[in-house]
């Protein structure tokens, strides 16, 4: 998709460096997201040491975003997607515990911060649309919670085919994340 965007322009080493580490940092956001799911679900003996992975995430990005848009821009994102993780994280403990009212306050709170996360990128970088942001998140949120209640339920087959299609998605994520950045910061 990034190819794609770019049109037929050369990529610079700089860029490629760039789609890489974005491409990297939004598949771990997915994989630590399904462990810590999984660790969640089956009361893992690894929990913490995958939740604190996890919420590694938001600062990896912080650090990424840094040089582009400078500190104050990448500390707000890493407080967003970090109550995106945390409000996740009550989401998945309220559905196991079969607790239905806390997991739609959650629910709501999550897509609340889905559209903050959404209208503060889409108002840092003009190749990004709030609207285009907004669309992936829900996305990400409703296949996040889709693979959560597969696996709560026992439905791994489904949980895996699910995790596919999130990867596919956390991809479409970072190639717009990197070909907004490029467009902008001429990287």
């Amino acid at each position: 998709m990034i190819f794609r965007q770019i049109q037929n322009n050369n990529i610079s080493c700089k860029q490629m460096q760039l789609c890489n580490t974005l491409r990297r940092l939004w598949m771990e956001h997915v994989m630590w997201t399904r462990s810590f799911i999984l660790s969640t679900a089956f009361d893992s003996g690894d929990l913490d040491a995958v939740t604190k992975r996890l919420l590694q995430n938001p600062v990896d990005f912080a650090k990424a975003m840094n040089p582009y848009y400078g500190p104050k821009v990448a500390r707000r994102f890493e407080s967003l997607l970090t109550q995106h993780l945390l409000i996740a994280a009550q989401l998945v403990n309220a559905a196991k515990a079969g607790d239905a009212r806390t997991a739609e306050e959650q629910r709501r709170q999550w897509y609340a911060n889905a559209d903050q996360i959404a209208q503060f990128l889409g108002n840092i970088n003009p190749y990004w649309n709030d609207r285009t942001w907004r669309n992936l998140l829900y996305d990400h949120l409703k296949m996040t919670e889709n693979e959560a209640v597969q696996i709560l339920s026992g439905q791994y087959r489904e949980s895996i085919i699910e995790y596919d299609a999130i990867q596919n998605e956390a991809l479409a994520m970072a190639d717009y994340m990197a070909n907004g950045m490029i467009k902008q910061c001429q990287v």
